[in-house]
């Protein structure tokens, strides 16, 4: 099909002049909207303002533009129908042969926690998806493109076959607008579900991303869906498995709570290490220490470049994954002598939105907000007679920071700069403290003057009392029991200083 006219409208301009202009080369008439009408205008390529050729004005804040029989009729008749010939002639309908539109940034605009539920509403597209799908309906004549990466093929098809789009391309075209429709309507109603009171049902479409040679275990089919390809990179070694993607998750939550350099060390997802400092190399000296023997098939994470000190370090172990921003040169070619060695380059997407986190259950699947800890000014939530000091209060951010990640019953202990025992998974928080305690006692290290963090309050003085006696000066917990009046007190006898955040952190 020969183009000869195409509708323009876009949110996202990228590359859009180059592309317009070739399109007149090719003698196509340019009808657009508003914002890109206006750079088309500025860069000198031919227009005409939709306004102009519906003969309808622009209203509502630009709300009303595109949805007029001119512009539907000309994208839904079909070519090769009499009547819907005669029907477009008879109103003055013209063809429209090709759609260029990418939709308002909906995602981008309520992954800034700071928006309000009506700024969100404002990015909701009407007129978008509307000629969208109307084209991709009768993909048959109409080309669509919803990305700005399809413009070249776009062009090239032209190119060959005398300015007209095989219908090949325009198939191809057509379900990718269908794909993101669909995945912009579910965005939109995933928000609103988590903002309103009312729930309404969930829909799921997630592209493809790998099938994995088995789940959890070898006997257990599995497949990675999503977009964890755009997070991460594979630089080296085999094929990620089910578990592996498990434990990359966890790595990358974990390392986000920390702006110093830092590198984490974890095991079926649970951290067993974590340290900072200047010096990589020193950060990784911190975080072994804490547990020499469970590192061993663990995951390693930093978010820092990984330097070749650092890699000499972590190549005297065996580990499954090394996960980085990236690798230094040297780094890299020392750790791929290693062939099973997977090395992932985690990429900084500042504009990702956090996701809801969906886990399956019998009969259905719960849908939860992810753990992001409001603002908290510790310091007022000092609950004791004694406050921490300055170098406690590092202390005990470090704890808050590792716990959180930690399976519940969760205790960490911890200095300013790195663990010094972990107890996770617990049916007791009493046990967990032991498991920390008895942990830090194997990697002989000394909890004298160290902090506690508990994911969950201690229901009873009995778990602070055992932090006190393994040396821990201070503690930070949510706070909330029955019987918190009587911990405070134990506390107070002992001197320490504690904080209740009034934030839990379960992690089941």
């Amino acid at each position: 099909m020969k183009i000869q006219r195409a509708l323009i409208s876009v949110s996202d301009k990228t590359g859009l002049v180059d592309f317009a202009r070739e399109l007149v080369g090719f003698g196509v008439q340019i009808v657009s909207t508003g914002g890109t009408a206006s750079l088309l205008q500025k860069e000198g390529v031919p227009v005409q303002e939709i306004s102009e050729y519906t003969g309808f004005p622009e209203m509502l804040d630009g709300r009303v533009k595109t949805l007029h029989p001119k512009v539907h009729g000309g994208l839904l008749y079909l070519r090769d129908h009499p009547e819907h010939v005669a029907q477009a002639q008879a109103h003055g309908i013209a063809p429209i042969d090709l759609v260029v539109v990418n939709l308002y940034p909906f995602e981008k605009t309520i992954a800034n926690p700071e928006t309000t539920l009506e700024q969100a509403i404002e990015q909701i597209d009407i007129g978008g998806p509307s000629m969208l799908r109307s084209a991709a309906k009768n993909y048959r004549s109409v080309t669509v493109v919803v990305d700005p990466s399809d413009y070249a093929d776009v062009l090239e098809n032209m190119r060959a076959n005398d300015g007209a789009t095989t219908l090949k391309l325009r198939e191809r075209l057509g379900i990718k607008v269908f794909v993101t429709t669909s995945q912009y309507d579910q965005a939109i109603a995933n928000y609103l579900n988590g903002k309103q009171e009312t729930t309404c049902s969930l829909n799921l479409s997630l592209p493809v991303v790998a099938r994995l040679r088995y789940g959890e275990n070898p006997h257990q089919t599995a497949a990675l869906y999503g977009q964890f390809d755009e997070l991460f990179q594979k630089l080296h070694g085999k094929e990620l498995s089910y578990n592996n993607i498990l434990d990359i998750t966890a790595a990358s939550d974990l390392i986000e709570e920390f702006e110093q350099p830092t590198v984490a060390i974890l095991k079926h997802t649970n951290p067993c290490g974590v340290g900072s400092d200047p010096d990589l190399r020193e950060a990784w000296n911190k975080a072994f220490a804490t547990d020499k023997q469970a590192p061993f098939g663990g995951i390693i994470i930093c978010n820092r470049p990984l330097s070749e000190p650092l890699a000499k370090a972590i190549s005297e172990i065996f580990s499954e994954v090394i996960i980085a921003p990236d690798f230094e040169p040297e780094a890299r070619a020392l750790l791929q002598k290693k062939k099973n060695l997977r090395l992932i380059r985690k990429i900084h997407r500042p504009d990702a939105p956090r996701e809801n986190l969906i886990r399956s259950v019998v009969g259905g699947v719960l849908v939860q907000s992810p753990d992001i800890e409001p603002a908290i000014d510790w310091e007022a939530r000092v609950v004791t007679r004694r406050k921490p000091s300055p170098e406690e209060l590092s202390a005990l951010r470090f704890a808050w920071n590792v716990v959180k990640h930690v399976k519940s019953n969760a205790i960490v202990y911890a200095g300013a700069d790195r663990t010094l025992g972990v107890g996770a998974g617990q049916m007791s928080r009493v046990d967990a403290s032991r498991i920390a305690i008895w942990k830090a006692a194997d990697a002989g290290l000394s909890l004298k003057g160290s902090a506690i963090g508990s994911d969950a309050f201690f229901p009873f003085p009995d778990g602070l009392i055992a932090a006190a006696d393994a040396g821990a000066t201070c503690a930070i917990q949510p706070g909330g029991s029955v019987k918190d009046p009587e911990v405070i007190a134990a506390a107070d006898e002992r001197n320490m200083a504690m904080i209740f955040t009034g934030i839990r952190h379960f992690k089941h």
